[in-house]
């Protein structure tokens, strides 16, 4: 019966919802996680926890959601490139790093990209979809979950400055 409620509630008001209410609490520290470098190389996301702001999306290239993120994701890394470190996760979903290596240099996407090959990444962030992203503060506590297309990344990064 209270899932129903509940169900019934967020059927009314869909408002209610928010970015934050998927994957990670916020205010948690961000995890470690074990991924590759798209050459094969093994790599760990802990390596920009506590140290700069970062932001993580999860992403693949057939994901909708991520190619419209995408134009805004470019805006905030120009804007924001020297303050904060930008880090694209993909999924292993349908992919292979050479796919990932060639989407990524043809559209120019920022920062350092990794393949999320077992899955590790994906888990440790509980990740529920592509175009996931987790903004994470220089102590390395998260500030800011998302998910889709429409995101408001600038809002997300200043929370982390």
């Amino acid at each position: 019966m209270r899932t129903f409620i509940i169900a019934a509630i967020l059927a009314i008001v869909p408002g209610m919802v928010q970015a934050q209410d998927l994957g990670l609490q916020i205010g948690t520290v961000a995890p470690a996680a074990k991924v590759h470098t798209l050459d094969g190389k093994d790599a760990d996301l802990a390596q920009y926890i506590g140290k700069t702001p970062a932001v993580i999306e999860f992403w693949a290239t057939w994901c909708p959601n991520c190619a419209e993120l995408e134009p805004t994701l470019l805006a905030v890394s120009k804007k924001y490139a020297k303050q904060v470190k930008f880090v694209g996760v993909a999924v292993s979903v349908n992919e292979s790093p050479a796919r990932v290596k060639a989407f990524v240099a043809k559209h120019g996407l920022p920062g350092d990209q990794y393949f999320d090959t077992k899955g590790d990444a994906t888990g440790a962030y509980d990740v529920p979809a592509t175009s996931y992203v987790v903004v994470i503060d220089k102590k390395g506590k998260i500030v800011y979950t998302g998910l889709g297309g429409k995101q408001d990344l600038e809002a997300a990064i200043k929370k982390a400055l």
